[in-house]
């Protein structure tokens, strides 16, 4: 994803009652056309443009069979995504076992995580702000950046 096209901020929203939630502004325009929505790590969801769908899914498709972890991520990333579009009021449908898995029902946090956004529960997103949020950790992270 080439600079400026980057998945940015941190935006509430709530899930309606048929299961959809709208993406924000900023973010739809990286959404041209079909894109994918996954089971992620750390048990949230993912959105990915087309384009990171593609290379993300030639990168598993190296991985070597015999490998139970390459395995166990094929089956997890594939089994647990959905292809979607934003509909008229740029909204998109989450499937019943994707807002089971990810804990998702009422309140929401749309995350942008550079090349894809991500969708939190408020407990999980808190939580995992609470680890960002600590300067130690934040500054052995990006100490290989040279920042």
């Amino acid at each position: 994803m080439a600079s400026g096209n980057e998945f940015t901020g941190e935006y509430r929203h709530q899930i309606d009652d048929k299961g959809r939630i709208a993406i924000p502004s900023k973010m739809r325009v990286l959404l041209a056309g079909p894109f994918f929505v996954s089971r992620w790590l750390d048990a949230c969801l993912a959105i990915f443009p087309r384009g990171e769908w593609d290379a993300i899914t030639e990168k598993v498709a190296g991985l070597p069979m015999t490998d139970p972890a390459a395995r166990a991520l094929e089956r997890r990333l594939f089994a647990g995504a959905v292809e979607a579009t934003l509909d008229a009021q740029g909204r998109i449908l989450l499937p019943p076992n994707l807002r089971v898995f990810a804990d998702l029902d009422g309140e929401v946090y749309v995350v942008g995580s550079r090349s894809h956004a991500e969708i939190w529960s408020p407990a999980r997103w808190d939580a995992q702000k609470a680890v960002l949020d600590d300067d130690a950790a934040f500054a052995a992270a990006i100490s290989g950046l040279r920042v």
